[in-house]
C-alpha cells in the first residue's frame, strides 16, 4: 500500500524480509534471487493498478514479476540437498585417511589442531561457498561476473582440476568393483596361497591357527591379490614403462561411469534421489562393521593406539599442516561442488545452518571410521602377534584392499562381510564422482547456455567418455603408479591455491562487507564478527599452511616403485596445467579492457568498488 504515491520515489536500500527489493524500488511477493532477474513496474513489466483515488487516498500497486531467463532447476527436497552435499563431502578419504593421520600424528591429540583447524578454517570455507551458490545461482564460472571479473579464470581452473581427479578417482572405484564381484564365492580368492599369482612368501593363516608363523618377508594371500592379481604392479616396472591396459579393470571403469552417467544425466532431480540410497547405505555399514570389529579379539589394542593421546606430538608444526591439510580435503572447498549445489536451493534458504550440520555430519563420521578400521588392525595385531604399529604401517587404498579385506576373510560370514565392505566402498566414491562432475556440468551450462542448455544429455555423455579415456592411463599395470601421481601432486597444491585465491577475490576485492549485506538479504541476517575475520585474515593462513603439507623433500614410495625426481617436476607440471588458466584469463581481461590499468582494476569488481574492500 502507498501513501500519495510518495513511497515509490523513496531511497531504493535493500530489504530482507519476505519480499524481495526490485529495479525500481518496490518488493514482488514472491522471494527471488537477484540474479534470476529483475522485476519492473508499470511501463516495463506490464503492471495493473486499481483505480484511481483521490490525492492523500490510499491505491494498490500489483508488480509482476519478469525475466527473460530460464527458471533454475531446484531440488525436489531439502534433503535431496543436505543428502548430496554429505554424500560429497563424506568419501574414501573418510574412512582411509583420517585414521591413518590420526595416530600418526598423536592419537586423540590430534583432536584438538583437528577441530581447531576445521572451526577457524574449513566450516568458514564450507559457509562461504554454500552461501555464494545460493544468492548469485550459479555455477564456478559464471559466478565470476557477479564477484570480480577478473578472477574468471580461477572456475576454468576448477573445473580442469575436477577432471584431473576424475581421472584416477574412479578407478579406484573400479578395483572395489573388482573385488565386490570376486566375492560372490564360498571362499574369498585373498584367503588362499595356491593361485597362480601367488609367490613363495604367501603366509596363509586363518583365525582358527594358533601357530602362526610371519616373518618381514612375509607376504599375506589379501595382499597378493591386490597387488599382483588385481592390479599386476609386478608387471610394470615404473611410470617410465606402464605396461598394457588391463581389460578386466577396464570393464569394471566402463560399468561404474555408465552408473554415473544415468545418475546425473538428468540433473539434481535424478542424482538427489539416487543419493537417498548412495549417501546412507555406507552409514549402516558403517555400523554394521564397527559392531563386528568391537567383538574380535585384540580390538581394544587397536582403539587405544587410536585414541592413545602423545601431547608432545602437538609441538611438532607437523601434526598442524597435516590437520589443516585433512580438513580442507575433507570437506571439499574449492572443488566448484558446493557453488553447484547451492545453486539450485531457493533464494532464502538456510545455508548457515545446512553448513553446520553438514560439516559436523563429516567430522564425526571421519571419527566413526577411526574405530572401524582400528578395531580390526587390533585384531589384526593380535593374529600375527606383532604390534599395531607394525599392522598399521600402510595407509591409502592399501589399508582398504590389503589390511581390511584380509581381516574380513578371518571373520565368520565373510562373503556376506565382504560384499556389504566393497558396496560401501563404491558407494562412497560413487557420491563424491557425481557432486565433481555436477560441479563440471554446472559451471559450463551456466557458461554456455544457449549451446548447452537443452543439450545437457548430450553434453554428460561427453564429460564422461572423456574421463574414461583420460582414465585409461590408471587402468594399466602401472596404473596404480599414475593414480599415486596425480593424487599426490597434480592435484592438491593446485586446488589449495585455487581456493587461496577464490577467498581473497571475495573477501578483499569483492568485499566481506558487501559479501556479508549479501548473506543478510538472503537470511535475514548478518554474519558476525567471527565469520568476517575468518573470510578476511584466518582462512587465508590457513590455506596457506595447507599448502605445505606437499613438500618436495619428501620421498615417495609406491611398493616397489620409489619416484624419481623427474616425476615430481611431472606431477607439479600437470598441476600448473591447471592453474595457468587464471593468470591467463586475467592478461586476456586486461587486454581487451577499456581506461587506464588502475581503472580496469577497479572495475573488476561489481559495481566498480575499489580494491580491497573489508
Amino acid at each position: 500500500m502507498l501513501a500519495d504515491g510518495v513511497a515509490d520515489r523513496g531511497p531504493k536500500s535493500l530489504t530482507s524480509g519476505s519480499g524481495q527489493q526490485v529495479s525500481n524500488g518496490f518488493t514482488t511477493s514472491a522471494p527471488q534471487s537477484p540474479r534470476e532477474g529483475p522485476g519492473t513496474a508499470t511501463s516495463a513489466a506490464g503492471t495493473t493498478s486499481g483505480p484511481s483515488v483521490p490525492l492523500g487516498g490510499l491505491r494498490t500497486l500489483v508488480v509482476q514479476q519478469t525475466s527473460l531467463e530460464r527458471p533454475r532447476e531446484t531440488w525436489s527436497k531439502k534433503m535431496d540437498f543436505l543428502l548430496s552435499v554429505i554424500g560429497y563431502a563424506v568419501d574414501l578419504g573418510n574412512v582411509w585417511r583420517f585414521p591413518y593421520i590420526c595416530y600418526q600424528n598423536g592419537g586423540g591429540a590430534f583432536l584438538l589442531p583437528y577441530l581447531l583447524m576445521a572451526v577457524f578454517g574449513g566450516v568458514p570455507l564450507f559457509y562461504m561457498e554454500l552461501a555464494l551458490g545460493q544468492f548469485h545461482r550459479s555455477g564456478c564460472i559464471s559466478i565470476w561476473k557477479h564477484i570480480c571479473p577478473i578472477f574468471k579464470g580461477i572456475g576454468f581452473a576448477i573445473c580442469i582440476i575436477a577432471l584431473y581427479i576424475a581421472f584416477y578417482y574412479n578407478t579406484i572405484m573400479a578395483w572395489a568393483l573388482y573385488y565386490l564381484l570376486s566375492s560372490f564365492q564360498p571362499t574369498l580368492p585373498w584367503t588362499t596361497c595356491t593361485n597362480s599369482w601367488n609367490t613363495h612368501n604367501c603366509n596363509r593363516y586363518m583365525s582358527s591357527d594358533h601357530n602362526v608363523s610371519w616373518s618381514n618377508s612375509s607376504t599375506s594371500p589379501a595382499e597378493e591379490f591386490y597387488t599382483r592379481h588385481v592390479l599386476q604392479v609386478h608387471r610394470s616396472p615404473g611410470l617410465h614403462q606402464l605396461g598394457s591396459v588391463s581389460w578386466q579393470l577396464a570393464l569394471c571403469l566402463l560399468f561404474i561411469f555408465i552408473i554415473v552417467y544415468f545418475s546425473i544425466w538428468k540433473g539434481v532431480k535424478t542424482s538427489g534421489k539416487v543419493v537417498w540410497v548412495t549417501a546412507t547405505f555406507p552409514y549402516l555399514v558403517l555400523v554394521v562393521l564397527l559392531i563386528r570389529g568391537a567383538t574380535l579379539p585384540g580390538a581394544w589394542r587397536g582403539v587405544v593406539f587410536y585414541l592413545k593421546p602423545d601431547w608432545e606430538k602437538l609441538l611438532s608444526p607437523g601434526v598442524w599442516i597435516d590437520a589443516a591439510a585433512q580438513i580442507f580435503f575433507s570437506l571439499g572447498p574449492g572443488f566448484g561442488v558446493l557453488l553447484a549445489f547451492a545453486s539450485y536451493n531457493p533464494f532464502h534458504n538456510n545455508c548457515y545452518k545446512d553448513a553446520l550440520v553438514t560439516s559436523s555430519v563429516n567430522c564425526l563420521t571421519s571419527f566413526l571410521s577411526g574405530f572401524v578400521i582400528f578395531t580390526v588392525l587390533g585384531y589384526m595385531a593380535e593374529m600375527r602377534q606383532q604390534s599395531v604399529d607394525a599392522v598399521a604401517k600402510d595407509a591409502g587404498p592399501s589399508l582398504l584392499f590389503i589390511i581390511y579385506a584380509e581381516a574380513i576373510a578371518n571373520m565368520p560370514a565373510a562373503t556376506f562381510f565382504a560384499i556389504i565392505f566393497f558396496l560401501m566402498i563404491i558407494m562412497l566414491g560413487l557420491d563424491s564422482t557425481f557432486a565433481g562432475l555436477e560441479g563440471v556440468i554446472t559451471a559450463m551450462l551456466d557458461e554456455f547456455p544457449h549451446v548447452l542448455a537443452k543439450r545437457r544429455e548430450w553434453f554428460v555423455f561427453g564429460l564422461v567418455c572423456v574421463c574414461y579415456l583420460g582414465a585409461l592411463s590408471t587402468l594399466t599395470y602401472g596404473g596404480a603408479f599414475v593414480v599415486k601421481l596425480f593424487e599426490e601432486y597434480a592435484t592438491g597444491p593446485a586446488v589449495i591455491t585455487v581456493v587461496l585465491l577464490e577467498v581473497i577475490a571475495v573477501s578483499w576485492f569483492y568485499g566481506t562487507k558487501r559479501f556479508c549485506n549479501d548473506i543478510q538479504l538472503m537470511l535475514g541476517f548478518y554474519p558476525g564478527c567471527f565469520w568476517r575475520t575468518c573470510w578476511v585474515a584466518i582462512c587465508p593462513c590457513f590455506l596457506l599452511v595447507s599448502v605445505h603439507v606437499i613438500r618436495s623433500d619428501t620421498e615417495v614410495k609406491l611398493f616397489h616403485y620409489k619416484y624419481p625426481q623427474w616425476t615430481t617436476v611431472l606431477g607439479y607440471c600437470i598441476g600448473v596445467s591447471s592453474f595457468i588458466c587464471v593468470p591467463a584469463y586475467m592478461f586476456y581481461h586486461l587486454l581487451n579492457a577499456k581506461g587506464t590499468f588502475k581503472q580496469v582494476l577497479e572495475n573488476s569488481c561489481q559495481s566498480g568498488q575499489p580494491l580491497f574492500v573489508f
